[in-house]
């Protein structure tokens, strides 16, 4: 766990996620970002694409396989498939951040919550993380064939020595956070929909808090550039970007 001092710097912005909404923005290279569960078991599917060449996103493999890990936490970075760092996780009270357990869709969430339509609900409808993200990615020109693998913050799920994956329902708290700095300009889509391991038999997702300033880049000597030497290569592939 981590935490930084960013109370003292004006926000740029600020807005609250409602349980199932889901959001689409540009943070600019040199924007944090914090998330904040507003209460427990929340769930963020999050997607990051290269706003200025959007068939640059975000690469699990890379990601993992770089740093080591099977899942984020803070002195993490999260990679573009072009060896670039989209973004770096700078604080975070969870400690574990799931990377491998993909969206919900529209089968898996009336196969267990029933049959929801917005004729009749309007906003109350079920929603579902697939869905969900589709519906921001048709606003820059991006469909099905630009989804990619997500991150699912505030989850943790773990693998059984027989490799059956659980969900850790006690995981996540009310006024848990994660720190996002951007490295480059990147589309960032979200989506508060229930973890699709979720065992809760109610559909019930939970708000989330978005706060953003502007911190600037990664320093020289900074966690995450730290962490490892392919870090650090990703950090000077991700400014080369910006010399000119």
């Amino acid at each position: 766990m981590t935490s930084t001092s960013h109370h003292a710097t004006p926000e740029l912005w600020a807005e609250t996620l409602r349980p199932g909404e889901h959001w689409s923005g540009v943070l600019r290279r040199g924007t944090s970002l914090r998330m904040t569960a507003l209460e427990p078991r929340a769930n963020v599917a999050a997607l990051m694409y290269n706003y200025e060449s959007l068939p640059e996103r975000y690469s699990l493999a890379d990601t993992l396989k770089a740093q080591h890990t099977a899942f984020l936490t803070a002195g993490c970075a999260c990679y573009s498939d072009m060896g670039r760092i989209l973004c770096s996780i700078t604080a975070d009270s969870c400690g574990w951040h799931d990377t491998i357990c993909g969206l919900s869709d529209a089968a898996m969430v009336a196969a267990k919550f029933g049959a929801s339509r917005f004729q009749e609900q309007r906003n109350d409808y079920f929603k579902n993380g697939r869905d969900s993200v589709l519906n921001e990615l048709g606003k820059y020109g991006l469909g099905k064939r630009d989804l990619i693998a997500n991150i699912n913050f505030f989850s943790r799920v773990t693998a059984d020595d027989a490799g059956a994956l659980h969900f850790d329902e006690q995981h996540c708290h009310a006024g848990d956070y994660v720190e996002l700095r951007f490295e480059m300009h990147t589309l960032l889509v979200l989506s508060t929909c229930p973890h699709p391991l979720d065992p809760d038999t109610q559909y019930r997702p939970r708000p989330v808090a978005l706060r953003a300033w502007f911190s600037g880049p990664a320093p020289r000597e900074d966690a995450c550039r730290q962490r490892c030497e392919e870090n650090a290569r990703g950090f000077r592939n991700t400014e080369m970007m910006f010399l000119a």
